[in-house]
Order: structure tokens, then sequence, then C-alpha cells
């Protein structure tokens, strides 16, 4: 098949044509593939004709698979697939990168469509490396020395008394085994080279700092992150797979379809300890995340 790559922003995003990923990919496909996920940090595939086996399968591709989270429960029989499902919560409407709390979190992430509320439930896809590359000379420099603290027990910028019961259970076992891990705030892409921003939802303090001073310099930093021309705004459609770089992308789900049934299936790829500029790894200062994934190459 010859495999066809349109860009879909300058900044993030491409489709995908001419690859059938229900079928095993020879290594001159893979290799295609791989590469514009790195230029690209987002792919889109339509009519991908996948089931929860499937889809395990064509992430193999990219390496060994993630369990579906360290807390929240898989779906059932498929021990590596996580149900992003309205019905259990919509917790995911915040900018972050999958599992930075812990130490090596996922390199990559493909999510797939399998209820969609009849409009709505966009995903939002950024590119933390068009971000680092848009700061200021001052702003970067700063940032290249800053490292943050990555937890998975916060807020989500709720007031307590606005979380109903069920909500409250959702929170409950998503801080079940409470993580801590400190990431370099610039990331080096092991395959690129390129920076990025490692911030997000899970980025609560820059270590050396105050609480207060550390949320005025991330979001001044995530300002960068979430400029519109940095985005990728996918609707989704039936039968649609995404790929993306947790390495150097965030997202965000929105949550604009008044309660409708929203069901999408994720699959992770384990990732390796991100290093910063100076060379050095991220380290774990709480919560061991042995029985999620595994520490890639």
């Amino acid at each position: 098949m010859s495999i066809e790559i349109r860009k879909v922003t300058a900044n993030i995003g491409a489709q995908v044509l001419g690859v059938d990923i229900a079928k095993p990919l020879d290594e001159e496909t893979y290799t295609a593939l791989r590469e514009a996920l790195n230029v690209h940090k987002a792919l889109v595939f339509d009519d991908v004709n996948l089931d929860d086996a499937g889809q395990q399968a064509f992430v193999r591709h990219f390496g060994d698979l993630t369990t579906a989270h360290p807390t929240v429960p898989a779906v059932d029989g498929a021990p590596n697939v996580l149900p992003v499902d309205s019905e259990r919560g919509r917790a995911a409407n915040h900018w972050h990168t999958d599992v930075t709390f812990v130490l090596n979190p996922p390199q990559a992430s493909t999510l797939r469509s399998l209820v969609l509320p009849p409009y709505g439930g966009e995903t939002l896809i950024t590119s933390s490396a068009a971000a680092y590359r848009q700061l200021p000379e001052p702003l970067r420099q700063l940032a290249d020395t800053l490292w943050a603290e990555h937890t998975n027990d916060y807020d989500y910028a709720v007031p307590q008394e606005a979380v109903d019961e069920e909500q409250a259970a959702a929170r409950a076992q998503f801080t079940s085994i409470k993580y801590r891990t400190v990431h370099p705030v610039v990331r080096v892409h092991p395959l690129t080279g390129e920076r990025g921003l490692f911030i997000g939802g899970f980025a609560q303090r820059i270590v050396g700092l105050s609480p207060a001073e550390s949320r005025k310099i991330l979001d001044l930093l995530q300002a960068y992150v979430t400029r519109p021309e940095n985005i990728l705004r996918h609707r989704w459609s039936e039968n649609q797979l995404v790929l993306f770089d947790n390495r150097i992308t965030q997202h965000y789900a929105v949550d604009n379809y008044d309660g409708r049934p929203r069901r999408l299936h994720r699959v992770t790829v384990a990732g390796d300890i991100p290093v910063g500029i100076d060379g050095k790894e991220s380290y774990s200062i709480e919560g061991d995340a042995a029985h999620y994934t595994p520490v890639a190459a």
C-alpha cells in the first residue's frame, strides 16, 4: 500500500491514508508511521475496523503496552484497555499529558471511538514542542532550569462542596495509590532531540518554589502550550483511531455534549524515563508503578 500523510495544521496533526492498521504492519510501514508521529505528533486513522484486540495489536508495533491505568479499572477481560466513558465521569476535561505522575509515563497513547454524542465531545491535542519554540529567550532559559513535581493527588480545581458522591468516589479511586514524581519542565524527546514543555495538569509545584509561586510560573508556561495555533481540535467520527506522542503533547477532552453517551477506548505504550536538557533523569518521590508499566529502553 502507498501511505499518504496529509498535514492537518501547521504545528500538529496529520491524517494517515493508505494503510490498514487492522493488519500486521511490515517494517517499512511501521517506520513511515513512526516518522510521521515524530514530525506531526498526532495521527488520525479513519475507518479502522478494530476491536479491543485489534487496537492492542496495532499499538504493540510501537512498544510494550502498559496496563490500563495505575489506579482506574480496565475494560472487563482486557487489562490493557482503559474505558474513557462519560458515564464514569468527565475528569479529563483539563489539559494534561497521560499519567505524568509516574516515573516513566507512556510514550504514546491511542484513542478509538466507540460511542459518540450527536454533537461536541472533541479531543484537543497540543504540541508542547511548538510551545517551547515560541517562548521568549529569557523565559526559555528559565524553563530549561526548572523541575516540577507531578502528582495524581489534586482537586481538579473544583471546590469540594461542588463534588457529588459519584465524583468523590471516582477521586478516591484515582488517588487510591498516591504518586509524586519530579520531571524536568523541559523534556528532551529521545528520538528527535526536540525540546518540549513537560507540564500539564498533574504538574503541581516547581521544585524550590512555594505553591503560589509555582502556580504563577506553570500558568505562564502553560499559556504557550494552549495557544490556539498549537492545537489540533479533533472532531470524532465513527471507527476512528488517534495516535499521539505522549512525550511532547498535551490533550483535553471537551465537555460540551450535554452529558450524552461518549465512549472511547485508550491503549498506551510503555515509556522511558524523561530526561532534561542537562541529561538528568526524572525521579520518584512516592508510589510504585511497576504493576502498571515496564520502563522502555
